[in-house]
């Protein structure tokens, strides 16, 4: 039996008393993994998950299990626990690593069940949650609410509607206060007390949006996003005919160029050099298989600044914006692919070094009317935010799938899809995403990157994910267009 097995079964069999079968487990990224459903059914737990969303949870009597997407850690009863890998969502299945059960099952045992199974009660209560920060921003289509804490907070929405939305902030120590927003959509977020939890209730100027959550973490975040209403309309295509256009038009931007090498790995290999050779093939693949027509930021060894890469994708009215990048560590056994979105609020710590990495490039640009000394001021970064607003959401579609392309063909390891303030993503009218292929700086993953066969199965995976995405969005744009709803003649 092998480890992770043999674990699942031995701590299975101590707290039940018998030798229970456990649950059947998947090999991902080198690691085994098992159904969250299927361990539900072991903790006799109900699941709540999308395919879709940020988060999941088990709820049984007593207990409530929080597991968030490409995050080890997980919340039993409100209490942190870390897993030994992070939690993934493969195909719309949510997936545990093998030795789940194991961690979780002592936190909530109890005497074993008349049926021989183990049974739940109910947990000391968790720890208070510290509230470091609360903040806002206004968007043109949404408002983002964020409650930074000392460590992660489990958040529940409980009503929507009318003239407020009711956010219930699980073991939050915060004391009662008003934060007046006045953006013409919500009028204020007040924070209540409600036992050992808080309220955070937002109170709407006019009708009443859906709050959409998600968790970040270093430092922990609690985002509410709440969206505006909008009146239905008719979608229409770029040209504002009826329907939404397929996609047709993809821009590749190969990082860097000219006198900005990018990262330089031990025995040599330059970025700039790696991705504009990986970039030529994914557009030779796009246009030998897609019915697209690639354009390409820069195609030679020169210089391109940052933000004149989004320019150029929107005067050519580009339906994607796909920029290409290598990775450098510190540490030279940092391994692995991410692919990122642009946001203000970054996915971690790691995150904002790689984007602080990216966006020095500026100071090497010498455009009349910029700055001597390059540097990004807060106001730049709220409009490149801004100019992404109304993208974020397709832009993180695009990520996820452009993602599980690589990690899937490549077999190598998956840093998870993120967000940053990437200065080359601002600016851009269209959903654009920033793909580090792999770390240089690294001398066995250097050695795979100047290989001229692992750099074509690069540009496949990334050709495959494009190719998913596209499909995917088309499907969507067929199903809105007034030809599919009308009825058809007979």
């Amino acid at each position: 039996m092998r480890p992770v097995r043999l674990l699942l079964a031995l701590g299975l069999a101590a707290l039940a008393g018998t030798a229970l079968a456990a649950p059947p487990t998947v090999t991902l990224e080198g690691r085994e993994y098992v159904e969250l459903a299927r361990a539900a059914e072991v903790l006799k737990a109900r699941v709540d998950a999308s395919p879709e969303g940020v988060q999941a949870q088990l709820k049984a009597p007593g207990h409530v299990i929080t597991v968030t997407r490409n995050w080890s850690r997980i919340l039993v009863d409100g209490v942190p626990v870390t897993l030994d890998a992070p939690v993934r969502v493969r195909q719309g299945v949510w997936l545990v690593p093998g030795t789940f059960l194991a961690q979780v099952l002592p936190r909530v045992q109890s005497a074993t069940a008349a049926a021989g199974t183990p049974a739940l009660r109910a947990a000391p209560p968790p720890p208070p949650v510290a509230l470091e920060e609360l903040r806002f921003r206004s968007y043109p289509s949404f408002t983002r609410i964020v409650l930074e804490t000392a460590s992660p907070l489990s958040a529940r929405v409980e009503a929507s509607g009318g003239k407020e939305a009711r956010v219930r902030l699980i073991g939050l120590a915060a004391e009662p206060r008003t934060e007046e927003i006045g953006d013409g959509f919500i009028q204020e977020a007040r924070l209540e007390r409600a036992g050992a939890d808080a309220i955070l209730n937002i109170v709407f100027e006019g009708a009443a949006g859906e709050v959409k959550s998600s968790f970040l973490a270093d430092p922990p975040r609690l985002v509410l996003d709440v969206m505006r209403p909008v009146e239905p309309v008719a979608p229409r295509d770029r040209a504002g005919r009826p329907g939404v256009a397929p996609l047709r038009v993809l821009v590749l931007d190969a990082g860097h160029g000219g006198h900005d090498s990018g990262a330089v790995g031990p025995g040599g290999l330059q970025e700039k050099d790696l991705v504009l050779d990986v970039t030529r093939r994914v557009a030779r693949l796009l246009e030998d298989k897609l019915d697209v027509k690639v354009r390409l930021s820069r195609d030679a060894d020169q210089f391109v600044a940052l933000r004149d890469r989004t320019s150029f994708a929107n005067k050519e009215r580009a339906d994607l914006f796909v920029s290409i990048h290598a990775n450098a560590h510190p540490h030279a056994a940092s391994a692995g692919v991410e692919t990122y979105f642009l946001s203000s609020e970054a996915t971690d710590s790691t995150a904002r070094q790689v984007a602080a990495l990216e966006n020095s490039v500026v100071q090497l640009e010498k455009t009349a009317g910029r700055s001597g000394n390059g540097r990004l001021d807060a106001v730049k970064a709220i409009l490149w935010d801004l100019a992404q607003s109304e993208f974020q959401l397709e832009s993180s579609r695009l990520a996820e799938v452009v993602q599980d392309s690589m990690t899937q063909s490549l077999r190598i390891p998956n840093r998870g899809v993120k967000q940053a303030g990437f200065y080359v993503l601002g600016g851009a009218a269209m959903p654009a995403i920033l793909i580090e292929i792999g770390f240089v700086t690294n001398p066995k993953e250097e050695r795979r990157l100047k290989d001229s066969k692992y750099r074509d199965d690069i540009a496949r995976a990334i050709f495959a994910g494009l190719a998913e995405y596209k499909k995917k969005y088309d499907a969507r744009g067929r199903e809105t267009s007034p030809s599919a709803r009308a009825p058809r003649d007979r």
